[in-house]
């Protein structure tokens, strides 16, 4: 009220002037100050009015010391008379409100524990979460909270990591093909309440996918031209209508292109993948731009070097023929083929048009193959030790291809406590056929065993199909003959020496493998079943005698679990046809060593003379089983091996079983990339005695 009464004051006054008849001009109104000095009288009234405002402007880190104050009243008791509550009408239907929402639920939501500090939560029940396994599999493989160690985790920690997990989540979801998911997550208990959550702090996430988005439109660009379009179309296998994950797409991809390379097309190519994500429709389009360009057949080899390995030789080596439909596997074999013969550094096998497709036919396409020489002489050398058998040391030097194509020559030369040798080697690799192997061989060598001393001259040739780390074949066999002249004579009989006896040999030895192990050095399951024939006939003394020496050997391996494989061994040998004294000590049956029964000395089983020194017999038996045990040591590259092995020798052609000798002890296999380096350490259970306590093997691969 006092604030309208100033007003109406002020307005009175000039009122008031008016009425006396006095008039003012607008210069009467204009202080003479502002005439004489207009910026001067500017300024100072600038300067008051900023003063005035300094005093009455409140500072505004100055607290209010007393609260404003409303007094008007609350009004507490109100009233509302003459209200009449409303009658339900019964024939109002409520119609059904469908927002196309998922249906989500927190409380009691299904949970899984993916570790003692981390819980995922899933409150959608429709649509159901599909693949939700394969999901959380991924995402336990994968989370950084899961890597924690659950004792030494606090909420910190949890919390840094529960950010990086939540994007992990969204990502791979979105890789399931949930576009609209929502990830909500919460550090701290299990439930909202619980009294642990500082003593044992959880990260859960509430994973709330939402509906799972499906293939639209599936463009393969020119893939319809090619001549098998039906083959390669059902070999990518995504369809309209499909559920959209986008890591299939490159598996998918990659089955494209290895279908098109298996199928003739070896200049297809296969552009990046594009998906186009429509929310509206709930779908993803995808494009994949494919173009076939053409379908081929095989064609000649062409080497870049034909006076090193020419391109017939290759094309022997290939296990395609021209006209066959091109594969690049085919293609790829060759690479590596060429590469085992051990000649080249380098090699590239590139497919090249000769012939265009046309009028529906395929193209022809020549396999250029571009090669580098590697360094071909070679020197190498081995010891080895038995406690029985002694020292062995053996060297070489090979040239590998003298007598072009992979022709080697090989001169060796073994220094040991019981054997000299010094031979020559000739090896033709490939010859006839993949993998097919002639080697002619004459050496000299002498023996100096507990059974026999022999000085021996030998020419022998053998050609045969063998089973190869690159391919290593259901079937190989060995086919040849050997030449051989030897004087021998027994041990030592009260120290008084035997006369030597010449023995002249001719024999056609003949081989044949079952291998349907998983590897060559080192199986793990599978079986193997061989035999070896070899009729031979053999003159001593102006006596002539034939005879069929006989052998069958086989194996069996068998795992149980990832770090035990269980394997048997059995072998049976006769030769029948010739008394035991017609035939060569050096071609009788022996046992006992690292390669036959373990805790004997070398060739120390068998039938002896006087001085208990085995004098070698005409039949043969061999059992051996083992467990190869993993160990973790190493990053499990050593394993222990116990095993048992028995054996035994007959003078007759039918095995004995009379005089079994029996050996065990324990092993250690430390595995390398080129198969098992061994260590047995064997005892005989049923020793003679003159046999050591003890005996000790070392060598590469596995005993059998």
């Amino acid at each position: 009220m006092k604030f309208c009464a100033s007003a109406l004051a002020l307005v009175s006054a000039p009122l008031a002037a008016q009425d006396d008849g006095s008039p003012q001009s607008l210069e009467d109104l204009i202080p003479d100050s502002a005439v004489e000095n207009p910026e001067a009288w500017a300024q100072q009234d600038s300067a008051e009015d900023s003063s005035a405002l300094d005093s009455t402007t409140p500072d505004p880190d100055t607290p209010i010391v007393e609260p404003l104050r409303l007094d008007l009243p609350w009004p507490d008791d109100i009233a509302i008379e003459g209200f009449e509550p409303l009658e339900p009408e019964e024939d109002i239907e409520f119609a059904g409100l469908d927002l196309g929402q998922t249906e989500v639920v927190f409380e009691g939501a299904e949970t899984e524990r993916v570790s003692e500090n981390l819980v995922l939560g899933f409150p959608q029940t429709e649509p159901p979460f599909t693949d939700r396994g394969d999901f959380v599999e991924r995402y336990r493989a994968l989370s950084t909270i899961e890597e924690l160690d659950d004792a030494d985790t606090d909420t910190a920690q949890l919390a840094a990591r529960a950010r990086e997990d939540e994007e992990l989540l969204a990502n791979l979801l979105r890789v399931y093909g949930y576009y609209d998911a929502q990830v909500i997550q919460s550090v701290g208990a299990v439930e909202a309440g619980e009294d642990t959550a500082d003593q044992s702090p959880t990260v859960r996430f509430d994973i709330v996918p939402g509906e799972r988005y499906r293939y639209g439109a599936v463009e393969l660009g020119d893939l319809q031209s090619a001549q098998d379009y039906e083959a390669l179309r059902e070999a990518f296998g995504i369809y309209p209508g499909d559920y959209l994950q986008s890591d299939t797409i490159v598996q998918e991809q990659f089955d494209l292109d290895r279908a098109l390379g298996e199928t003739g097309y070896p200049f297809a190519e296969i552009g990046e993948p594009q998906l186009l994500i429509d929310h509206e429709r709930v779908e993803g389009d995808l494009t994949l731009n494919v173009e076939p360009n053409g379908k081929y057949v095989f064609g000649e080899v062409v080497s870049n070097d034909p006076g090193f390995l020419s391109g017939r030789h290759l094309a022997t080596i290939a296990r395609f023929e021209p006209g066959d439909t091109f594969k690049r596997s085919l293609s790829m074999d060759l690479r590596r083929a060429v590469t085992a013969t051990g000649l080249v550094s380098t090699v590239e096998v590139t497919p090249r048009e000769v012939t265009p497709p046309q009028a529906g036919e395929p193209g022809v396409v020549a396999m250029d193959v571009e090669l580098r020489r590697a360094k071909l002489r070679t020197i190498a050398g081995a010891i080895g030790y038995g406690s029985e058998e002694g020292v062995r040391v053996q060297a070489s030097w090979e040239h590998r291809n003298l007598f072009p194509p992979e022709g080697s020559l090989r001169l060796r030369g073994i220094v040991g406590t019981q054997e000299q040798l010094a031979g020559v080697t000739f090896r033709k690799n490939n010859f006839g056929g993949r993998d097919r192997v002639l080697t002619l061989d004459a050496y000299a060598n002498t023996i100096d065993s507990p059974a026999f001393e022999a000085r021996t001259v030998a020419l022998t040739g053998i050609y045969e199909r063998k089973s190869t780390f690159l391919f290593q074949k259901e079937i190989s066999w060995s086919g040849g003959i050997e030449l051989i002249a030897t004087q021998e004579r027994p041990p030592k009989i009260d120290g008084v020496t035997q006369p030597r006896q010449t023995y002249f040999v001719a024999a056609l030895p003949a081989t044949i493998l079952l291998d349907e192990t998983d590897d060559l050095l080192d199986p793990t399951r599978g079986f193997r079943l061989g035999a070896r024939l070899s009729p031979e006939a053999s003159t001593t003394n102006g006596v002539k005698s034939f005879y069929l020496r006989s052998q069958i050997d086989g194996s069996y391996y068998q795992s149980i679990g990832d770090d035990l494989v269980v394997a048997g061994r059995a072998t049976f040998g006769s030769i029948p046809g010739a008394d035991l004294l017609d035939i060569a000590p050096s071609r009788r049956f022996y046992a006992g060593g690292g390669g036959s029964v373990r805790g004997y000395g070398f060739r120390k089983i068998g039938p002896s003379n006087e001085l208990d020194e085995p004098t070698g017999g005409r039949s043969l038996v061999e059992l051996a089983v083992e467990a190869r045990i993993r160990t973790g040591f190493m990053d499990g590259a050593v394993s222990i091996v116990p095993f048992v092995d028995a054996g035994s020798v007959g003078t007759g052609p039918t095995p004995d079983f009379e005089e079994i000798k029996i050996g065990a002890g324990v092993g250690l296999r430390y595995h390398t990339g080129f198969g098992p380096i061994r260590v047995d350490v064997g005892v005989p259970l049923t020793p003679d005695e003159d046999d050591a306590p003890v005996a000790v093997y070392v060598s590469l691969g596995q005993a059998f």
